[in-house]
């Protein structure tokens, strides 16, 4: 038995100027080496460039391609009598956020493209029509659960 504190949860501050939690979650992933003011430069222009794109409020946008990236189930590697299974475990709705904001960088800066904020901005608009790789990786998660299933009653 572990012996060490639960990690408490800390308090997440709204962004500057849209005063949203998600941006500031999304600001903490793209963050390089403590530079928070570009991070938080990148995203500004990723979603103006997400307004005269879509032509929609970028903050429901982002909304959305959160909503469409977060997985319901994922498998977790479990060792019973010496063997490991990949049990399926429902995704609890903070933990599916921060995949599908994980998910979203990660892919942003696997694109090819100018810039990061022009990259991200596509990710996310992508994943706020279902498309990309960011709902590719979604449904591969599904996918390898729905495989398992079978070991669903390995569950913790």
């Amino acid at each position: 038995m572990s012996r060490r504190n639960i990690a408490k949860k800390r308090l997440i501050s709204p962004d500057p100027i849209y005063n949203s939690k998600l941006i500031s979650m999304l600001t903490v992933r793209i963050l390089k080496n403590g530079k928070k003011g570009i991070a938080q430069k990148i995203i500004y222009e990723a979603l103006e460039i997400i307004q005269k794109k879509t032509e929609s409020n970028p903050l429901q946008v982002l909304e959305k391609a959160i909503r469409n990236g977060t997985p319901l189930v994922e498998v977790k590697a479990r060792r019973v009598g010496g063997s490991t299974y990949q049990v399926p475990m429902e995704v609890r709705a903070y933990r599916g956020t921060n995949l599908a904001l994980r998910w979203l960088t990660k892919f942003s800066v696997a694109r090819s493209g100018k810039n990061m904020a022009f990259k991200l901005a596509n990710e996310i608009i992508d994943a706020s029509n279902e498309s990309g790789s960011t709902i590719r990786k979604k449904e591969e998660t599904h996918r390898m659960a729905e495989a398992n299933k079978a070991f669903a009653h390995y569950r913790y």
